[in-house]
């Protein structure tokens, strides 16, 4: 068969982007006795990564068991708020569970030190990493994928793995896709605030190492599509926002400006007051869900994590790390077949998408593929959150006058409220299929 490989090569499998995905596959692949090279554009891994995130890590100790013990995490994420905000208000929903400590299923980390962690993992597995490496194209023969060409080098191995993020110019050098367009891109606009660790738990109500991750949508992004998380690590705060890239530039509002607003909503800046920005920065985020995911291979090359599309935001959770590492070890599986037949085919390596479908990515991608459209809805930033704010007003306003019950209270601030009662219906109807 024409796909199968005839020419000699480096490493059998070469993986660009030590990311999750990108150490999760070549981890894989090395444990079952696979040459993997690991490639990184950064001076180290996790040098290109904006600090902070909420990894949902029950599948790491499936792939790498220990890795509570032994990862740099941050905190166990025991307490999940989502805000409702009006420009002057906000209403949580505030769900602590010892049940989340117990048996963990999210932790805070700092990408720099968890990327780096990994690094090292998979050297001590047997791959080899090189640092500071630009790819800048690919190497293809016949039609097939067969290495990387960085400046004057060339690699070759029998399958390449993108794992390059949401922005992978291989993806693009590959003719897999064009440029993502803006509906399924956001811009995650992110600071680092540091806070001495008794400060953090005690604006919190922490024990511990106890964390808490809040998601907020309404006002926080001024009317344009996204959303803002506060997410608690020892000595410091993730806080930001996330901008969904059409709507941001239709309106014309800066990434920065919108980020700062939102720092300084009373519901926010009384838990950063006294602290220090360590960091600053942005990154674009995938924001398109089950639309971003196709073409995952190419003869000769798998496409994984960010790069692939696997990210989701439901609203209640942004998920990322975990649908990367996820897609790591499925593409480690696929290839490990690969190389066993010694078939590089697309057919071949197209075992990776059932891979995908057998585990959580490929399913949970799908029961959550009306995600983006749902969150489209402009009313989610702006009128839900003050018709909420307004129904809790009409309970606590406790004035002279006599009070309603609470639904004849909820019906007046409704009808206050810019929404119809048809809009409602159709967006709870939407809602309940969506999430």
């Amino acid at each position: 068969m024409d796909d199968v490989v005839t020419t000699d090569v480096d490493f059998d499998v070469i993986v660009v982007g030590a990311g999750v995905a990108g150490c999760v596959t070549a981890h894989q692949l090395a444990t079952k006795g696979h040459s993997v090279l690991l490639v990184e554009r950064g001076q180290n891994a996790g040098s290109k990564n904006l600090s902070g995130g909420v990894f949902y890590c029950r599948i790491m100790e499936e792939i790498m068991p220990g890795f509570l013990d032994e990862a740099p995490v941050e905190r166990r994420i025991t307490r999940n708020c989502l805000s409702f905000l009006s420009e002057t208000s906000f209403v949580n929903v505030d769900y602590g569970d010892a049940r989340l400590g117990q048996s963990v299923t999210a932790v805070s980390v700092l990408r720099a030190k968890l990327d780096e962690w990994l690094a090292t993992k998979c050297e001590e597995a047997g791959v080899m990493l090189m640092s500071g490496v630009k790819v800048e194209t690919l190497v293809m023969e016949n039609e097939r994928i067969v290495g990387i060409r960085a400046g004057d080098d060339e690699l070759r191995a029998h399958v390449v793995v993108a794992a390059d993020g949401v922005n992978s110019f291989i993806c693009r050098d590959a003719g897999i896709r064009a440029k993502e367009p803006t509906k399924h891109l956001a811009v995650g606009v992110k600071s680092v605030i540091g806070l001495p660790r008794k400060v953090i738990e005690e604006r919190f109500n922490l024990t511990g190492d106890e964390g808490a991750a809040y998601a907020v949508v309404g006002d926080c992004t001024n009317g344009i599509g996204g959303g803002g998380f506060l997410y608690t690590n020892l000595e410091s705060l993730s806080v930001g926002v996330v901008l969904r890239l059409d709507d941001l530039v239709s309106r014309g509002d800066t990434s920065s400006e919108l980020h700062d607003r939102f720092l300084s909503h009373p519901a926010i800046e009384p838990f950063l007051r006294g602290g220090e920005l360590l960091e600053y920065g942005c990154h674009m985020v995938a924001e398109g869900g089950q639309a971003m995911v196709h073409d995952l291979t190419r003869p000769g090359l798998v496409v994984v994590g960010e790069a692939a599309g696997f990210a989701l935001n439901t609203g209640f959770t942004v998920r990322g790390m975990d649908l990367a590492a996820g897609s790591g070890l499925a593409a480690a599986r696929a290839i490990d077949a690969a190389l066993l037949k010694g078939d590089f085919s697309k057919s071949s390596l197209d075992a990776y998408s059932v891979e995908l479908d057998n585990i959580f990515v490929g399913k949970d991608m799908r029961t959550y593929a009306r995600a983006p459209q749902f969150l489209e809805n402009p009313r989610m930033y702006g009128a839900y959150g003050q018709l909420l704010s307004d129904v809790m007003y009409s309970v606590y306003n406790l004035d002279t006058t006599p009070r309603q019950h609470l639904l004849p209270g909820a019906m007046a601030a409704f009808k206050k409220s810019p929404m119809n009662l048809i809009q409602l219906v159709k967006d709870m109807y939407a809602g309940v299929r969506a999430l």
